[in-house]
């Protein structure tokens, strides 16, 4: 068993053969090598798809910009008429819009997944078509959103999207359905990489790197991935709740009709302010990386700044309420958030004392990567410093709305995120390309960027505390904001030509140049092991860690690693593979088959873009058309990709290890996938909960009389003929196991109608009560649970198919039933909606009395 084994008591290698060595490097190779030519678009290795993401999200940053540019160029001067009021609500919503969710987000996931592996010592991330769909739905999203202001339909309601404006469609057109549906679909590709970042830091560690080893950088990760994945669920209800009411007239946020517009607003900074810890700390991560390496020791504090990541991941989703001081909340409820929102400089603060510390205990090298990171740290601290003015309810009523906020908001967004990225630019350039920018440029694209950025903002502190209103399109020269403005203006534009000098530096052909030393750094991290010139299949065999900064601490690493003297050196049955570990110990558990290059991928991202494209413009027809392409190409993906039976049961993987090539349950990482997944799809739930007990509070008439309440005898049969669906899929589970297949097959396919005549029950319920979703927010929310329920129902319907499938083609089989275990899982999580849905609708009216 693997947990018997002493990783630091080995075996030593084989003698090195170097015959033997180029045997291996060539199945290696030919079994991780990238298509050629078109085809390449198909590539699914981390080092493509995370170039492709890095360039992607860069390239949506140069289009906010550019709008960017246009604000400032329309607010230079009183009265301007460089743009139309419209085209400016447009630029404004957009420019926002695509800093938060096509740039701030997704280049956190594209460093990570650039990075991320190589910083583990691992061939690859567990899901690398994951992270290619992911990616191609964030490509197809960002277009369409960003696209539709060409076509002067662009959203034009701000970032956030306040309700009741946005909820009604003669007033913000199809803009704000662009908006709604072309960032859910984004969200889908934000949520597909923090499980794969989730999952690639807790099991795909080498054997050895136990929690406390890990390096900062992953901690990080691990930690963002998770904020990801409780932050964006609740905007998904969000959304769900706005569409439904924009396109079919469901009562959610319509006063009239007993809705709430501050529910809105509630579901969106529930996402919204997390959001700002999700850009800042994986940046703040990007300098825990860097400054060891120029400091040349080991960060001080570690073990500090992982507890205060975690803190300000904790404290951040308890402050979302102070984007809402001015709505008339209770005093109780202000206090308590104010509180929390000064709180959180707490756990922020130490981080940036412990990167001091470092640098105080040595002495640092000078780098242009350096360079970067102390102009970060400088306006970001001053970013906190308002951040906590504004955390103060009193002077927050004076600044709310103001140019004073989007100061703040730039200075701590910009500072704690868009300078450590350029750091980590120029840091990592080499490991990149092989090739290395030029120090002069990037020390006058730092100096244009700084001085520009602080020429930009800062005057913006004082336009806000003299009055001028954040959004306001054209201003009289007597209100006395015209100098600052102009002096803004001039800033925002030199900022610019700094970043078009770090861009030129970035892209300028470098074919002729010498290639970089290996590890030009001198780093002590796991990403620079990589040879020079670089392979596709990462690290040449994964080696045993054992210190958190292993090329410092562990001599001659790089020779053992390069000679194949460590774990899984070959590829002698041409699969790509590489070693899962178990969460705490790192302990190898078993080889894990990736996929290689597919246009699956592309297809199902295709079709998944297709549907919410087409959702917009409310052509349903094609729409279901597209939604079954997307179910095809998935399951196509899933039958030829996943859970497949092995050659052999257990593999040699050497230095006298032999590993199984197959596990199931909470050993597997699609176990963890699905559990991960479908932990975001619970919080998406707690989102519709939420929002059902933010009614029941905030209406007194929410809770309509017992003869407009759904029966509660069919609500308790549908109930229970839904449990009795996942009861069998859970005795199915086990009847394989005893290698009955026929009668796990029959129990699979028998859930489907037992199911189904539940949700029946349910619906028949709501429909002889007399619910109308376009009535009440009662009927609303009754349908919202059940439309809910359905869909997961309906997903779990067709896994049930799939999984019979795969029972009926001896894939799934008693000893390899992975499968129908996942299954299980997904189960479980359905059974809870269904439990707690109704209890929403049938328990607790009876509870309250009705």
């Amino acid at each position: 068993m693997t947990h018997e084994i002493d990783l630091s008591q080995l075996p030593p290698p084989e003698p090195y053969d170097k015959a033997r060595d180029e045997a291996q490097r060539a199945r290696l190779l030919q079994a991780w090598a990238a298509p050629k030519g078109w085809r390449r678009i198909s590539a699914v290795n981390n080092s493509h798809v995370g170039k492709w993401y890095l360039l992607t999200s860069f390239a949506f940053f140069t289009f906010a910009g550019l709008l960017a540019l246009l604000i400032r160029a329309q607010l230079a001067v009183p009265e301007n008429d460089l743009v139309s009021q419209s085209l400016f609500n447009q630029l404004f919503t957009l420019h926002g819009t695509a800093m938060m969710f096509l740039f701030a987000v997704p280049i956190f996931e594209a460093v990570a997944i650039l990075i991320l592996p190589e910083i583990l010592g691992a061939r690859d991330l567990p899901f690398p078509r994951l992270s290619a769909f992911g990616y191609w739905c964030f490509l197809i999203g960002g277009v369409f959103v960003c696209g539709s202001i060409f076509f002067g339909v662009a959203p034009d309601g701000g970032w956030f999207m306040y309700t009741p404006l946005s909820s009604d469609p003669a007033y913000s057109g199809l803009g704000t359905d662009i908006w709604l549906l072309g960032l859910s679909f984004i969200e889908v590709s934000s949520i597909a990489a923090a499980v794969e970042l989730i999952v690639g830091v807790l099991k795909s560690r080498p054997p050895g790197m136990r929690l406390n080893l890990m390096p900062l950088y992953c901690w990080y990760v691990l930690v963002v991935a998770g904020m990801i994945l409780f932050a964006f669920p609740p905007l998904i209800a969000g959304d769900l709740l706005l569409e439904m009411e924009r396109a079919f007239g469901w009562a959610f946020f319509d006063p009239d009709r007993g809705g709430d517009p501050i529910l809105w607003q509630h579901l969106f900074w529930i996402f919204g302010h997390p959001e700002v810890y999700i850009i800042f700390l994986p940046s703040i991560a990007l300098i825990a990386t860097m400054l060891p390496t120029f400091a040349g020791r080991p960060m001080v504090g570690h073990s500090w700044i992982v507890l205060s990541a975690v803190g300000v991941a904790f404290l951040s989703f308890g402050l979302w309420v102070h984007h809402m001081f001015t709505t008339g909340l209770p005093e109780i409820s202000l206090s308590f958030f104010s509180a929390a929102s000064e709180a959180v400089a707490v756990p922020t603060g130490i981080q940036i004392f412990c990167f001091i510390a470092t640098m105080l205990v040595s002495k640092v090298r000078p780098s242009v990567p350096m360079l970067y990171a102390g102009g970060a740290m400088a306006i970001f601290v001053f970013g906190g410093l308002t951040g906590v003015m504004v955390a103060l309810v009193p002077f927050d009523w004076q600044a709310h709305d103001s140019y004073f906020v989007v100061a703040h908001l730039h200075y701590t967004l910009i500072g704690g995120m868009l300078f450590p990225l350029f750091a980590g630019v120029t840091y990592w350039y080499p490991f990149v390309t092989e090739k290395r920018m030029s120090d002069r440029v990037g020390k006058w694209a730092f100096w244009l960027l700084f001085g520009g950025f602080n020429l930009a903002f800062l005057p913006m502190h004082w336009t806000g505390v003299m009055g001028m209103p954040r959004r306001v399109w054209t201003y009289d020269l007597s209100d006395g904001w015209a100098v600052l403005n102009m002096v803004s203006t001039v800033g925002a534009f030199i900022f610019a030509t700094g970043f078009a000098v770090f861009a030129v530096n970035v892209l300028w052909p470098r074919r002729n140049h010498p290639r970089v030393a290996r590890n030009i750094w001198g780093a002590g991290t796991m990403e620079w092991s990589g040879e020079v010139p670089g392979n596709p299949w990462g690290v040449r065999s994964i080696p045993y860690v054992h210190t958190r900064y292993p090329l410092w601490e562990q001599p001659d690493l790089l020779d053992q690693m390069d000679r194949g003297e460590w774990l899984l050196p070959d590829a002698e049955e041409g699969k790509r593979e590489m070693i899962v570990t178990d969460i705490l110990d790192a302990r190898p558990l078993f080889v894990q088959r990736v996929g290689g290059p597919t246009f699956l991928t592309i297809g199902a991202g295709v079709s998944l873009g297709a549907v919410f494209i087409l959702a917009t413009f409310h052509l349903w027809a094609i729409t279901l058309a597209f939604g079954a392409a997307f179910v095809a190409f998935t399951l196509w993906w899933l039958w030829t990709g996943t859970a497949q039976v092995p050659e052999a049961p257990e593999k040699y993987v050497g230095r006298g290890l032999t590993l199984p090539t197959y596990a199931q349950g909470n050993r597997a990482v699609g176990w963890w996938a699905v559990f991960i997944t479908m932990t975001g799809d619970m919080t998406a739930f707690t989102g519709l909960v939420f929002s059902y007990f933010f009614y029941w509070t905030a209406l007194p008439s929410f809770l309509p009389g017992a003869a407009k309440l759904p029966g509660v005898l069919p609500l308790l049969i549908g109930t229970l003929l839904m449990l009795a669906a996942w009861g069998m899929t859970v005795a199915a589970r086990g009847v394989l196991a005893q290698g009955r297949r026929g009668v796990s097959m029959a129990l699979l396919l028998g859930a489907v109608p037992v199911g189904a005549l539940g949700l029946g029950a349910w619906c028949w319920a709501a429909l002889a009560a007399g619910l109308d979703p376009t009535v009440t927010s009662f009927d609303a929310m009754v349908w919202i649970l059940i439309l809910w329920t359905g869909l997961h129902l309906s997903l779990n319907w067709v896994m049930h198919l799939y999984v019979a499938a795969r029972i009926g083609a001896g894939i799934c089989q008693p000893a390899y039933r992975a499968d129908v275990i996942n299954l299980t899982l997904f189960g479980h999580f359905v059974a809870v909606t269904v439990a707690v849905t109704f209890v929403l609708l049938a328990l607790f009216p009876m509870l309250m009395g009705v």
